[in-house]
């Protein structure tokens, strides 16, 4: 069942109250079959588009006889495991884009990290042909992630589309991604069409009143074919043979093979080796034409010269660029390096080829006295990092070290001298190690978020515990139905990153959702926290933490570094000191010699002065002895607080 909203009405507590009321009043079941004329529609579209016809009109496409009048542009949103991809399966097979089988699961999603951890985490895009009152439609459709860690996939997509359907899962109703990703549409000014989803996208029941929907609801682009060409870049990936291959939207103008372009990012020039459609696998057409979306190929081999949000227009015919995409604001740093140096170029080469694909990744380089050269990456979030990272292993075989997460904090410098040499008073650290003295700044700053949660109230004392524990301020509290509560806390970012939302979903059966948006920066009381080994710092394990959990954070450290590291010949101390203070210790025991092995009796005296020279010796060795670190103990202290 659907229910259509007009063009940006919604207020976003009143979808809230409106999908909590309708589930209150059984509203949600789908109807149980279809009317006798939709099925018979079905049937006859079937036909239309058996196997056969359609390997004939992926080859002839010829888009020109979709005039703009008969083009839908749109997205499915919802919160993650709502059935976005389901419902986007049901509508390729119900237009004829694929076959109907029962192995249509997750078509669009076509990333193995995607496929094996169920969820989609790369916007996808598909062009259905679908026949509604006589008339020729042209729908351009985007499967859209649902994880907090990939709303910039989401909000990148909605630049191509006038309209999305807002998926909303009947037995779980509304959750913290479904407002979010309302609000996304609702700011856009797109047309807004509720679908309420319980077993209809798997069942396909009543999925053709959702087409119907689109075409009714959701308005043509609003476009001029016959102004110079004006496309914008929403999406790119680099194929090893093509090079890049840019998703585009076409806001005026026609773009065919052979043209001359130019990117209004680079002012460099190309020719258009080949234009088409996904359907959903890439269809060269002859032409692309204003309000229809696509791809291009224009022999981009450098990295560099594909930019999302990039504008393309015709050689001499330039145009007013488009406003692009605010850049993504990373919100978790983490060091990566080459298990092996020798690996270095060919992980930098992967590396920026899949940040083509994945723009949101941010890209310094780096280097550390016990890993070797490598980078500081910034992503949207733990889930990201780790999507990113399993993508570099399955797609480009290439094995990496990630060291422990981290935040952007930022520090307000006190003298002028060290604002001259810093260029600014008020700085960024996104490595630890730069993290500079109390001595030296006014005060520092560490990010915040705005939280929200949406949970059964019977867990709500629960939740409030796990909140204040992580040093948030409860804003707002809600019900959103007779059932549930909306809880706002304003969160230390650094607090959540990590394990805060399997927490979350630990003690609430797993019925909670978790959403947050940059809320700024606050003052805290920051320090940098060393891990010495015998006396000497480590400068891989600097971590910065907040003053009250010192404690706690470097006695964690000490007993994993005592787990992974080596026994030697003479004691190792691993403590962790905040300045000069040492607040936690842990101790990796000696071998030991039995230096009384050969006395059988005697003089304890003998005994006495054999033990006194052993442990002169041990003294003296770890005086002058090196600890080196194994990497593969870095790489398990390392991975084991990524874990946790």
């Amino acid at each position: 069942m659907w229910t259509p909203v007009g063009r940006g009405r919604w207020h976003g507590r009143a979808l809230t109250v409106w999908a909590a009321a309708a589930a209150h009043r059984g509203l949600l079941e789908p109807r149980p079959t279809m009317t006798r004329e939709a099925a018979v529609k079905s049937r006859t579209l079937d036909r239309l588009y058996s196997s056969a016809d359609r390997k004939v009109t992926a080859e002839k496409i010829d888009l020109s006889r979709f005039s703009v009048e008969n083009i839908r542009n749109f997205s499915i949103i919802a919160h993650v495991d709502h059935g976005k991809s389901t419902l986007a399966d049901r509508l390729l097979e119900l237009t004829g884009t694929i076959d109907k089988t029962k192995n249509n699961k997750q078509v669009l999603d076509k990333l193995q990290v995607e496929r094996e951890r169920g969820i989609t985490v790369k916007a996808q895009t598909a062009s259905l042909f679908y026949n509604c009152e006589g008339k020729q439609y042209l729908l351009n459709l985007i499967d859209t992630p649902g994880h907090v860690d990939f709303s910039y996939e989401v909000s990148r997509s909605l630049s191509a589309c006038q309209g999305v359907l807002l998926v909303v899962d009947a037995n779980e109703g509304i959750q913290a991604q479904t407002v979010a990703n309302f609000f996304l549409a609702f700011e856009a000014q797109l047309s807004i069409i509720p679908v309420i989803n319980k077993i209809s996208a798997k069942l396909g029941t009543n999925v053709e009143r959702v087409l119907q929907a689109v075409i009714e609801r959701i308005p043509p682009p609003k476009v001029h074919r016959k102004n110079p060409l004006k496309a914008l870049v929403f999406d790119s990936t680099f194929d090893q043979y093509r090079g890049v291959i840019a998703n585009v939207a076409l806001f005026d103008g026609v773009v065919s093979k052979g043209d001359k372009i130019v990117s209004a990012h680079t002012k460099k020039t190309y020719e258009v080796n080949e234009v088409g459609v996904l359907n959903p696998n890439e269809q060269p057409t002859h032409k692309l034409y204003a309000g229809q979306v696509g791809y291009l190929i224009a022999g981009m081999k450098d990295v560099t010269e594909a930019q999302i949000g990039d504008t393309l227009y015709l050689h001499k015919q330039p145009v007013e660029p488009l406003p692009g995409f605010k850049s993504a604001k990373p919100m978790v740093f983490a060091g990566m390096y080459p298990i092996d140096q020798s690996e270095y170029n060919n992980l930098k080469s992967a590396v920026e080829k899949l940040t083509i694909n994945d723009s949101s990744v941010t890209v310094h380089r780096d280097s550390s006295l016990a890993l070797g050269a490598g980078w500081r990456l910034g992503f949207l979030g733990l889930l990201h990092m780790e999507v990113f990272n399993q993508r570099l292993e399955q797609e480009y075989n290439a094995s990496v070290i990630l060291t422990t997460p981290t935040v952007p904090y930022k520090a307000v410098l006190s003298s002028a001298k060290l604002i001259k040499e810093y260029r600014e008073k008020e700085i960024t650290i996104i490595n630890p190690a730069q993290f500079p003295e109390k001595s030296k700044v006014t005060e520092y700053l560490e990010p915040v978020v705005l939280g929200t949660i949406i949970t059964p109230d019977e867990y709500t004392g629960k939740v409030m515990m796990l909140c204040q524990a992580r040093r948030a301020v409860q804003k707002n509290m809600m019900y959103i139905d007779q059932n549930r509560v909306m809880l706002k806390y304003l969160f230390p970012l650094n607090e959540i990153v990590v394990d805060f939302y399997d927490s979350l979903k630990s003690l609430s059966s797993g019925y909670a959702s978790f959403d947050y948006e940059d809320a700024g920066y606050q003052t805290a009381e920051l320090v940098k926290m060393d891990i010495l080994l015998n006396g000497n710092p480590v400068e891989e394990l600097v971590t910065i933490v907040h003053k009250d959990k010192a404690h706690s954070v470097g006695k964690a450290i000490c007993e994993r570094l005592k787990e992974s590291l080596p026994r030697q010949l003479f004691e190792i101390a691993i403590q962790a000191a905040v300045g000069s203070k040492i607040i936690a210790r842990e101790t990796v025991k000696a071998y030991r010699k039995n230096v009384l092995a050969k006395c059988y009796g005697g003089d304890i005296t003998r005994k006495m002065k054999l033990l006194k020279r052993q442990a002169e010796g041990k003294k003296k060795l770890r005086k002058i002895g090196n600890i080196e670190v194994p990497k593969d103990a870095f790489i398990k202290v390392l991975r084991t607080q990524c874990d946790k």
